[in-house]
């Protein structure tokens, strides 16, 4: 609906209900009473616990998701984006016995330049240590920003930045949460233009294991 006769409807009007999400204004048919539902299959259960896996895992990324798939949310949410891009990919297992494959899980997509040849090691207990080359030229920019992130599986918890160095620095130090020490730490780096209108996918540096 982009121009009804009388503008979007709000609510219920008879066998249909109106509504606007994200500036988008759709009619939908009215719920019908629910009637007594039919045993979900194994199938059934074993797609909404993936599903809802998949959301979990999510969670501690939300920060840098949504400027990691801003770009590609068009009517929709950076987290559904990134909830798509990694739902057959990224979990494998069978439930009950689902697991991250965190080599596969993408924090952030688009056709930015990335670091080229970025490395990462830990210098101290709570410092990561990132080094990269410069590859400036060919829409990439001195002033595109870092995205680092780290994330420890075991306690859920993930912490970086966004914008705290960029491409020209060719390397930066970061102090992470102290609370993130002692535990093996999975590594993510992704850039965005200065602007956040270009973002670059997001590469896996692997992971970390305490000093």
């Amino acid at each position: 609906m982009k121009k009804g006769i009388f503008g979007p409807i709000s609510g219920r009007l008879g066998p249909v209900v109106g509504g606007v999400w994200k500036g988008i204004a759709y009619l939908r048919g009215a719920p019908k009473k629910k009637r007594k539902s039919a045993p979900r299959s194994l199938g059934q259960i074993e797609n909404e616990q993936k599903m809802k896996y998949m959301n979990e895992v999510l969670i501690p990324f939300h920060p840098y998701i949504n400027i990691g798939f801003h770009n590609l949310a068009i009517a929709k949410t950076a987290i559904s984006v990134a909830f798509s891009k990694n739902y057959h990919t990224a979990i494998t297992g069978i439930y009950p016995n689902l697991e991250v494959d965190y080599s596969r899980l993408v924090l952030s997509a688009g056709n930015l330049p990335g670091l080229n040849s970025p490395q990462a090691l830990l210098s101290a207990p709570d410092t990561l240590q990132l080094n990269w080359i410069a590859n400036e030229g060919n829409k990439a920019t001195y002033n595109d920003q870092v995205m680092l992130v780290v994330y420890a599986p075991e306690l859920g918890m993930s912490d970086g930045f966004i914008g705290a160095a960029l491409r020209r620095d060719l390397q930066c130090s970061f102090n992470f949460d102290s609370r993130l020490v002692g535990v093996p730490l999975e590594v993510y780096v992704s850039l965005a233009s200065f602007d956040r209108k270009k973002i670059a996918n997001s590469i896996y540096l692997g992971r970390m294991d305490p000093l």
